[in-house]
């Protein structure tokens, strides 16, 4: 089930990633959807959904970092 916008992603989400990270999570999302149709590509026992949910997060992660001490995720710094 790719999502057409952002408005359609998962509330926990919406809620808490700004817009920049929920574009990355929405195409990282529907790309994996695509990539991981066949169980023989997931990891265990994995569904396609649980699996694409943690290659979008993990996609927004090599961008962003939610801030300790406001608990707001926020665009890393270049290093």
């Amino acid at each position: 089930m790719p999502y057409e916008t952002i408005d359609d992603l998962p509330e926990s989400v919406r809620s808490n990633l700004p817009k920049g990270a929920r574009e990355i999570y929405q195409a990282a999302f529907n790309n994996a959807w695509e990539q991981y149709s066949d169980p023989e590509k997931r990891r265990g026992d994995a569904s396609r959904e649980e699996t694409a949910h943690k290659v979008a997060w993990a996609a927004v992660k090599q961008e962003y970092e939610k801030d300790e001490s406001s608990g707001k995720w926020k665009k890393k710094r270049a290093a």
